[in-house]
Order: structure tokens, then C-alpha cells, then sequence
């Protein structure tokens, strides 16, 4: 086991945590915003006077304590300035999950670098896209993704990225990182505003480019509060962290939390089923999100029922609405986990509702209520309030929402007409003011003159046995303008067929919202956040009306 420490001198802080550069103020105005600064950059350090020696961070066979966590952080913000890099550079982030992932998240924070994490599963000019987009002056990369790097630096038309590394050991044109983890200085202090942005997350981009949201400390740090209290999270907690960080749900709903807590972190550099009951009997792991494809996988996976799951208590799922049917597996396959549904979108922090453990069962298929530092309502076309019961539009108001859409005012205006963040997202509240989220406007199917939300040709379609996964989408239509189509996964030694799926279908639904096409497939195409790509199965399936 290889144990991160720095080497401890004289004049320590008392608890081991880093030390605060001597600052001279030039007014009382700077001397006061220092000392009510809350960054991200600040969470190590204040969780590392609070519980020093504790496990902070595991990955693999590195291990660090929160006072570790805090010195490397600090190191390598130290470096960041060293290269050059100052408030407001963005540095982009090119990686699977990692212990260097991590650091960095809080060394760019702590010196004001904008962290620019980038999708890895993203080709190189979609890359290019967002170096040129965010201006990115530094790009670290993973090792074994230099080549898409230098792929999306050929294709990129502007040339900012001045400052290259490499996690894992050098590459070609790109120094070892490990040098900036091992550097050896103080950062100076550089202050900190709570709208002063740390983090520019790129939307996921499933139906169009990806527009970059800007989040500041006060936005994180609302929704950490959020998450916290609402997802009952606390120090004590041992989570399992698979999904990628350069996600918002897992980098802020979680691991961002568990710092902030002094909770312990393991760090998988992927949702491998079987890594993860492996992970979970090896940490007595008490704590684990996965979007509902994950859990799927999990359930399915051919260890599951061997496994010593008894340490797991709090479960978690997002990205999607969990189907009814899975929901009530999880339930009765781990009865001792309690689950959470967090609802929300990057824009948002990214927490905006959750559905508690109590209401899992009674209210299947709810977002749940407003988070505690949320207001969400419905409305119209015009933006007018709806009643109870009444599908429109999920906006919000909350200190967790975005600045706005890097270097795009008009997307920035759009989403934040009447002072409310709109989400895109088709929605209802019930008489007991939860959330039901029915589509994303973009999935709404509009079909001989009727509206067909594809969540519910889903959730019909998974009450069908032998249904492992399905994606509903419109398919356009020569008669009815748009169709119903769905791609079906049937689970191992199930045998569906394409009619059977029709008539069952027909049998819950009305006639209209019934799928016109199926197709049975062996996989559905998702992002490494869980999400289905249903532009692909658009494009893929286009032509099926045509058939």
C-alpha cells in the first residue's frame, strides 16, 4: 500500500494542514473578504484541521489522509502558478477517474484557475470544440489519452493551450504531471469572490453542441448543503465513487460533499459491475451512486447474489429516472439500503430535487420535492405558474444555479427569462408538491396531432418480463409526422420479439402512444454518465418508417 505523505517541517500549522501565505492587506475591505472567504479551494484545508490523520482519499494503492489531501492539493496549485497559470486561465482535464483528477479540482480552485473537465469518450474535434470554446491556456491529459489530445489540438482553430501534462507518466511533448503534485512551494493567496467562477461543466450534449455553464462557490456550496442534508450524508460515510468526474453528478453531488464532510472516498476508474462488488466487500463501502443503467448492470451482474454487500446503507441514482420495476428489484435484493433519487442538470450545481427513502415505494417514479436550497415550480409557454396535476415546463430559482453559458448570452437570456433558471425539462407536481418529471421537451413526440411523452412508452414497456432496457424516441413519419419507435435490450435468455413488445404495449397504453416500431437490440448507446443517447438512436434508426 503506497501512503501519500509530505515531508512535515517545523512550524506546522497545529493540525497538520497546510499554511495560509502571510497576506498583507491593503484595505479593510480585502482584510474582511479574507477572512469570510468559503471556496472550493478552501474545503481540504478546513477538513484536514478537522480531522487530520483520518482517510480522506483511496485509489487504488495510493491512500491520502486529509492533511495528505490538503499538501498535494496545495503543491499543486503552487505549480499551476509556477506555469504561468492565473485567476480566471482555464486548464481543461482530459482523464478517467483519479487520484490526480481530484487534487486538481482543488488546486486549480484554491489559485482561481477555471477547471475545464472534458468528456473522455469525446472524439477530437468535439474536443477542439471546447478548447476553442472555453480558451482553454492549460490541457492535462491522461497518458493514455494523449493521442486524442494531440488530435483535438490539430483540429482546434485557436492556439491558446500554452501549458501540456501528462497523468501517469510523460508522453511525447507532454511533461509527467507528477511533477506539479511533488513541487515543492506555497501557493500565494489569491482571493476569492463567491461568484467568482471555478468550474466551467460542459452539458452533456446529447441532442445539440455542448454550451459551457460557469459554477462559482456559492453555487457549490449551496448545493453541497443540499446534497448533505437532504441525501442524509455524513462524515462516517465510506462511498464508492465509478461514474466520471468530469460529470457534475459525481464530482459535486459526492465527491465534492465527502471532502467537505471529511468522509472517505474510493475512487474506481469506471462502473465495472464486478469492480464494484468487489470494491464494496473490500472497503466495507457504505455509500454508492449510479444513474439507473448502472444499477441495471449491477443487479444483472453475474456475482451480485455472492457478494457481501452487508456494509452498504445509502443508495443513490440519477441522470434518468429510475423504472418502477428496477426500483422495486433494488428494494427487495438490498432491503438494508435506503434509496435517493437526485433529479437536476448540470446548470443546477447540479441537485434541484430528491425523492427520499420514505416516498420510494408510494411515489415510484417521482423526482421528489425542491431540494432545501431550491424553489422549483411549473409553468407555461408564457411562463405563467401551472396548478397541480398540469404538465409544463421545471424551472428554478436557487443560489446553485449557473452564472450563466460561457461566451453565450443568448442561450444565457433564453434559460433565465423571468429570473428563473429553465431546465428544458416537461414536468408535474402533485397535491403533495413532488415532482414528476414526464420528458425532456426535445423527447416529447408529437404524433398525428398528439402529444406522447416517451418516459411513459418506457415505463409501460419495462412492466413487459424479460425487459432489461428500452429507449423510446420520435421517428419521422410520412403519415403521422412523427412515430413511436423503441429499442429493446431483453434480458439473457429472454425471448422478445418486436410484436410481443407492440401488443404488450397496447395492452397498458392507449393506442396512439404504443410503439409503431421496435427494434431489438443488444445494447443501448449511453454517455459515461449513464445517459442514453437517444441522437444516436435518432440517427441511427432514422430511416424506419421508410422500411
Amino acid at each position: 500500500m503506497i501512503h501519500i505523505a509530505a515531508t512535515l517541517a517545523r512550524g506546522q500549522p497545529p493540525l497538520g494542514a497546510s499554511r495560509l501565505p502571510d497576506v498583507e492587506h491593503r484595505d479593510l475591505e480585502s482584510a474582511v473578504q479574507h477572512a469570510r472567504q468559503h471556496s472550493l479551494g478552501d474545503l481540504p484545508r478546513r477538513t484536514a484541521r478537522r480531522s487530520p490523520d483520518k482517510l480522506a482519499l483511496v485509489d487504488g494503492e495510493v491512500r491520502f489522509t486529509f492533511r495528505e489531501l490538503d499538501e498535494v492539493v496545495d503543491r499543486a496549485a503552487a505549480a499551476l502558478v509556477a506555469e504561468g497559470l492565473g485567476k480566471g486561465d482555464r486548464l481543461a482535464l482530459l482523464s478517467h477517474n483519479c487520484w490526480q483528477f481530484a487534487v486538481l479540482n482543488f488546486a486549480a480552485a484554491r489559485v482561481g484557475v477555471v477547471l475545464v473537465p472534458v468528456n473522455f469518450m469525446l472524439g477530437g474535434d468535439e474536443i477542439a470544440f471546447i478548447l476553442d470554446h472555453s480558451g482553454a491556456a492549460a490541457f492535462v491529459v491522461e497518458a493514455a489519452l494523449v493521442d486524442t489530445a494531440e488530435a483535438a489540438l490539430a483540429a482546434a482553430t485557436s492556439d491558446g493551450v500554452r501549458v501540456r501534462a501528462a497523468i501517469g507518466g510523460e508522453a511525447s511533448g507532454w511533461p509527467d504531471a507528477q511533477a506539479w503534485f511533488d513541487h515543492d512551494a506555497t501557493p500565494p493567496y489569491v482571493p476569492m469572490g463567491d461568484d467568482d467562477p471555478v468550474r466551467m461543466m460542459f452539458t452533456s450534449g446529447t441532442e445539440s453542441r455542448p454550451k459551457g455553464a460557469l459554477l462559482t462557490s456559492r453555487a457549490l456550496m449551496w448545493q453541497y448543503v443540499s446534497c448533505a442534508i437532504d441525501g442524509s450524508m455524513g462524515a462516517d460515510d465510506v462511498e464508492l465513487h465509478t461514474l466520471p468526474l468530469y460529470h457534475c453528478a459525481q464530482l459535486d453531488c459526492f465527491l465534492g460533499v465527502d471532502v467537505y464532510l471529511g468522509a472517505t472516498s474510493i475512487l474506481l476508474p469506471g462502473p465495472d459491475p464486478a469492480a464494484i462488488l468487489r470494491a464494496i466487500e473490500e472497503h466495507r463501502v457504505t455509500k454508492f451512486f449510479a444513474p439507473p443503467t448502472v444499477w441495471i448492470a449491477l443487479l444483472r451482474a453475474p456475482g451480485f447474489d455472492d457478494a457481501d454487500l452487508s456494509s452498504l446503507r445509502k443508495g443513490y441514482y440519477g441522470a434518468s429516472p429510475m423504472p418502477v420495476a428496477v426500483l422495486e428489484e433494488i428494494q427487495r435484493r438490498l432491503p438494508d439500503v435506503a434509496l435517493w433519487n437526485f433529479y437536476g442538470q448540470t446548470e443546477m450545481a447540479p441537485l434541484a430535487t430528491i425523492l427520499g427513502p420514505e416516498e420510494q415505494l408510494t411515489h415510484p417514479g417521482s423526482a421528489g420535492r425542491a431540494a432545501l436550497n431550491v424553489e422549483t415550480r411549473i409553468v407555461d409557454e408564457d411562463d405563467r405558474e401551472l396548478p397541480v396535476g398540469e404538465v409544463g415546463e421545471i424551472v428554478h430559482r436557487s443560489p446553485h444555479a449557473t452564472l450563466g453559458y460561457f461566451r453565450d448570452d443568448e442561450k444565457t437570456a433564453e434559460a433565465f427569462r423571468g429570473g428563473w433558471f429553465h431546465s428544458g425539462d416537461l414536468g408535474y407536481v402533485d397535491d403533495g408538491g413532488r415532482l414528476y418529471v414526464v420528458d425532456r421537451k426535445k423527447d416529447m413526440i408529437k404524433t398525428g396531432g398528439e402529444n406522447v411523452a416517451s418516459r411513459e412508452v418506457e415505463e409501460a414497456i419495462y412492466t413487459l418480463d424479460g425487459v432489461a432496457e428500452v429507449a423510446v424516441f420520435g421517428i419521422s413519419h410520412p403519415h403521422w409526422v412523427e412515430a413511436v419507435a423503441a429499442v429493446v435490450v431483453a434480458k439473457p435468455g429472454a425471448a422478445l420479439t418486436p410484436d410481443g413488445v407492440v401488443a404488450h404495449a397496447r395492452g397498458v397504453l392507449a393506442g396512439y402512444k404504443a410503439p409503431k416500431y421496435v427494434v431489438l437490440a443488444d445494447s443501448l448507446p449511453k454517455n459515461p454518465s449513464g445517459k442514453i443517447l437517444k441522437r444516436e438512436l435518432r440517427d441511427a434508426h432514422a430511416d424506419l418508417a421508410q422500411e
